[in-house]
C-alpha cells in the first residue's frame, strides 16, 4: 500500500512547498521567535540537536545561527529536502550533518544513534503526516534519544477544535499565501490561490490529531513539563522535557 506522504518525495512538490507555502506560513516569524526563546531557557550553546523532517532546514539553521558551536543533524526522507537544507547551510555548515532517512519506521534512530544522546530535538510541520499510532511510537523514540533534561519541540498542525475553525484556519492561510504572492508580483486572484490551496495534492497526506491527545502521548512516553507554547487555530508549538538534570 502506498503511503499518502510519499507525495513529498516528488521534487517538483518539494520545491513548490519550499518556494511558496513554507515562506507563507502565517506568523512563521513569531513561531520561530517563541521556539528560540524556549530553547534558550533549556539548551546550552554547545549542545547537539536533530531537526526531524527538516525540509529545507529552516528550524535547524535558525538554532545553529543562535548557537554556532552546536552540532546539528538534519533528517528527512526526501532527498530534495535534504539538498535544500544542505544548500541553505552554505559556508556555515560546519558541525552540521544531513541525512536521508525515513522516520516512519523505527529504524531511523540507527542513523543518529552514534551521536546520541541529544540536547534538543525539533520538528516542523512534519509529524502530522504519520498515523496516530506511529506518532505515539515516534514520541517514545525521540524520548530515548534525548539527554536527561533534553527538550523536544514540535511546530505542527493539529486537528482544528472546534471543527468549524478549520474553515477559519484555511481562510487565514489563504490570506497569507495571497499576500506572499502579491509581494512577489503575482497577479493571480485570491480565488485562484484559494482553489489551489484547498485542492493541493499533498492534502491527503495530512493525518491530524488533537493537541490534547498528543500532549498526553508525550506524557505517556515519559516527558514531563509538557506544554503548548504557541497556538493559533490549527497551528501549534508543543513539547516536553526528559526528566533529569536541567541543561
Amino acid at each position: 500500500m502506498t503511503r499518502s506522504d510519499e507525495v513529498w518525495k516528488r521534487e517538483d512538490l518539494a520545491h513548490a512547498f519550499l518556494d511558496n507555502v513554507r515562506a507563507a506560513i502565517p506568523m512563521a516569524a513569531e513561531q520561530i521567535d517563541i521556539m528560540l526563546r524556549v530553547i534558550r531557557s533549556r539548551v546550552s550553546a554547545d549542545g547537539s540537536f536533530i531537526d526531524l523532517g527538516c525540509g529545507d532546514g529552516i528550524l535547524g539553521h535558525t538554532v545553529h545561527a543562535m548557537y554556532p558551536q552546536s552540532t546539528g543533524y538534519f533528517l528527512d526522507f526526501a532527498a530534495a529536502m535534504i539538498d535544500a537544507a544542505r544548500k541553505k547551510g552554505g559556508a556555515d555548515a560546519g558541525g552540521l550533518h544531513f541525512i536521508v532517512s525515513d522516520y516512519a519506521s523505527p529504524e531511523w534512530t540507527s542513523a543518529v544513534a552514534d551521536a546520541a544522546p541529544f540536547d534538543l530535538i525539533i520538528s516542523g510541520y512534519s509529524i502530522h503526516h504519520q498515523p496516530d499510532e506511529r506518532k505515539k511510537s515516534l514520541y517514545r523514540e525521540i524520548f530515548g534519544l534525548l539527554k536527561p533534561g533534553g527538550l523536544f519541540l514540535n511546530l505542527d498542525t493539529v486537528t482544528p477544535e472546534p471543527e468549524w475553525t478549520e474553515a477559519v484556519w484555511d481562510d487565514l492561510f489563504i490570506d497569507s499565501l495571497f499576500k506572499f504572492e502579491q509581494q512577489k508580483g503575482s497577479e493571480r486572484s485570491r480565488d485562484r490561490v484559494a482553489e489551489e490551496w484547498l485542492s493541493r495534492p499533498d492534502k491527503t497526506a495530512n493525518i491530524l490529531a488533537p493537541l490534547g491527545d498528543q500532549c498526553n502521548w508525550l506524557r505517556e512516553a515519559g516527558f514531563i513539563d509538557v506544554a503548548c507554547y504557541f497556538k493559533v487555530l490549527a497551528q501549534t508549538i508543543f513539547g516536553g522535557i526528559k526528566p533529569g538534570s536541567a541543561i
